[in-house]
């Protein structure tokens, strides 16, 4: 047996080098400072993002926020404003770890590209090949509200890889789902939509949301779901990882972003700032309810890594994931994506489901068309973006090389403008 063993181990190691990333002829620099002129960026302009900030504090909507630009790997504007906790008077401060929520999806996404690198599957294979329960899921026929009780109609074609990144297999998104029938199936059935202490993993959840039914047959509608968090759960199959190791050593470790974690270590647990809510005219923290967990991430079992929103984050650790795509899945020469892949990935995979919008849909990205510049203020034409649950949004113009990140933790408050208007404000100081 002994001798057994050691050969096994030196084939795990030899494989798992040939699959982790690869050196790169290019060679882009980190992220750093710099003058805003040094690489055509207006000073003055940028500044009015402090008052656009400034203002949005007074008028109440929001109790503060930090704000992020970089452009050509150069980070030329880095502020934060107002409160992260109104309660304890504590300031936003330009290194607080924040929830990213739904931001999580795009590192699915792009764990998953790295593994289709590989050769490991293709797009179009059904999940039921790898995630066998999904062999027996069925579209919602029928719903009795008096007992949740449903029955299903066989899909005309099986979920697959490419549905799951692009929102189009079916699947519900329990305590946001718009449907009300869906909310109440995935609540009786306990899944977990992101953020929990209790001792549950992805494989048991996936394996339960495999079991629900589907809002349409695959391939039929675009509806957000928990598409990403099954793929997590894929990551695991085909890496053979824990999917939280996994992001460690293939994304977080090489690009340096040291503060990306879905469960925090106890030495920046501090750092990570509360969501807040209004109440009767004040700011307050968000207590524990039935679809959030006010202790995550920092205490329970934390062994619940949900690939559509689970991690948490800084600014500048975010924006240097984006920078990786912006320079064409390339960072300190290291290579993450090819070229060609993220060409792939930024291409339309929705059909005409948003039909007459001024973006389309990628791999897990929404990206500006040519109907969107012609509206204004959302960058050229290939910029992608999204956001999360929490009130925070990105967004990265490969033309420009632009990167923005606006981080706010906030629910509950329909009034908010700064995403739309930081974004217009970034591109507006856009000097060469």
């Amino acid at each position: 047996m002994k001798r057994l063993l050691l050969p096994l181990f030196v084939f795990f190691m030899f494989s798992s080098a040939i699959w982790a990333q690869t050196p790169s002829a290019q060679k882009s620099q980190p992220l750093s400072e710099a003058s805003p002129e040094s690489v055509g960026m207006s000073t003055s302009r940028l500044a009015r993002i402090d008052a656009m900030a400034e203002s949005a504090i007074a008028n109440g909507e929001i109790p503060g926020l930090i704000a992020l630009v970089a452009r050509k790997g150069k980070i030329v504007y880095h502020k934060s404003f107002g409160m992260s906790d109104v309660e304890t008077g504590r300031k936003f401060k330009n290194d607080d770890i924040f929830r990213i929520a739904s931001q999580t999806k795009a590192i699915t996404a792009t764990a998953v590209m790295m593994l289709w690198e590989e050769g490991k599957f293709q797009l179009d294979d059904p999940i039921s090949k790898y995630i066998p329960e999904f062999k027996q899921t069925g579209v919602l026929k029928s719903f009795r509200y008096s007992d949740t009780t449903f029955t299903t109609e066989p899909v005309k074609r099986e979920i697959t890889i490419r549905h799951l990144l692009t929102h189009t297999s079916g699947i519900g998104y329990g305590g946001i789902d718009s449907d009300e029938r869906f909310k109440m199936i995935f609540s009786k059935a306990g899944i977990i939509d992101g953020f929990t202490t209790k001792p549950v993993t992805i494989k048991e959840n996936v394996k339960k949301l495999a079991a629900m039914p589907l809002h349409f047959h695959p391939g039929e509608q675009y509806s957000y779901s928990e598409g990403l968090d099954v793929l997590g759960y894929f990551i695991e199959i085909i890496s053979g990882m824990p999917f939280d190791q996994f992001l460690k050593k293939r994304i977080f470790d090489p690009l340096g972003m040291k503060d990306t974690y879905f469960y925090l270590p106890d030495d920046r647990a501090a750092r990570l700032i509360p969501v807040q809510q209004p109440v009767n005219g004040k700011w307050v923290k968000i207590a524990t309810n039935g679809f959030f967990d006010a202790d995550y991430p920092i205490n329970g079992a934390k062994t619940f890594f949900a690939g559509g929103a689970g991690l948490s984050s800084t600014a500048k650790d975010y924006a240097t994931f984006l920078l990786m795509y912006v320079n064409g899945g390339e960072l300190n020469g290291t290579r993450f994506l090819s070229r060609t892949t993220i060409e792939t990935i930024m291409q339309n995979q929705i059909s005409d489901f948003w039909k007459d919008q001024g973006k389309d849909y990628g791999l897990a990205f929404a990206v500006v068309n040519e109907r969107g510049v012609a509206e204004g203020g959302l960058g050229s034409i290939g910029t992608f973006d999204w956001g999360g649950y929490f009130n925070t949004q990105y967004f990265a113009d490969p033309k420009e090389k632009i990167v923005g990140i606006l981080i706010k933790q906030t629910v509950g408050y329909a009034g908010d403008k700064t995403g739309w208007q930081f974004r217009q404000l970034v591109f507006q100081a856009v000097d060469d």
